[in-house]
């Protein structure tokens, strides 16, 4: 038995689900409509994909060696989430100022207005502007490649697990989220849910625009 790998997966599940960016904006979306959410998810794990084939080709490696190559990324990544959330803050807003009536209408026209492409397009860029990741693929993956084993072929085994559990999670997550969307989608829930994603998003957008380098 490979403890190495089993040891992989568990962390990999963590690492995946762990609340963040990427599963903010798939809830997000995924409140709008469950193509939206599922194709945000979609996204994400092709920003994951992007990560971790960087890790295995070793140019994450010239990526944190480079400041400023690195800052530059941090900070396009920060301002992305950061224009997420201010978008959603912005919609909370609009939301709370129409009425329930009203608001359950826009919000329906909103929601056919927000194409799967565009969600797509957001989940893949959350997760692939993401400044952290370069940094954690580039110094996980290696301490599950066993001594003597060929680097290549297990670090492209690795970095498949990652990705399959993001298409296993990120789905799962917008599927449960449209399960719940009754519910969740009540102009109070729904304003309530937007504006704390909101929030979350642009205190992290500033935190790595204007935080210091994250290694």
């Amino acid at each position: 038995m490979d403890t190495q790998l089993t040891a992989f997966v568990g962390v990999a599940a963590a690492m995946v689900a762990l609340p963040g960016a990427d599963f903010t904006v798939v809830v997000r979306n995924a409140l709008a409509s469950r193509a939206a959410g599922v194709a945000t998810a979609l996204g994400v794990a092709g920003g994951l994909l992007v990560h971790t084939a960087l890790a295995v080709a070793g140019l994450a490696a010239v990526l944190v060696a480079v400041p400023a190559l690195f800052r530059t990324v941090q900070v396009l990544g920060g301002a992305y989430v950061l224009y997420l959330g201010l978008s959603a803050l912005y919609a909370a807003r609009r939301r709370g100022a129409q009425g329930a009536e009203a608001g359950q209408d826009n919000g329906h026209d909103e929601r056919a207005a927000r194409g799967t492409g565009r969600a797509l397009r957001q989940g893949f860029l959350t997760n692939a502007l993401n400044p952290k990741a370069p940094v954690l693929f580039l110094s996980l993956l290696p301490q599950f490649v066993p001594a003597g084993a060929a680097p290549l072929p297990r670090t492209l085994l690795l970095a498949a697990i990652v990705v399959l559990m993001a298409l296993i999670w990120f789905p799962a997550v917008a599927l449960l989220v449209d399960r719940l969307g009754r519910w969740l989608r009540r102009p109070r829930t729904a304003r309530a849910i937007e504006g704390g994603s909101g929030a979350a998003l642009t205190a992290l957008g500033l935190v790595l625009v204007t935080g210091p380098l994250l290694h």
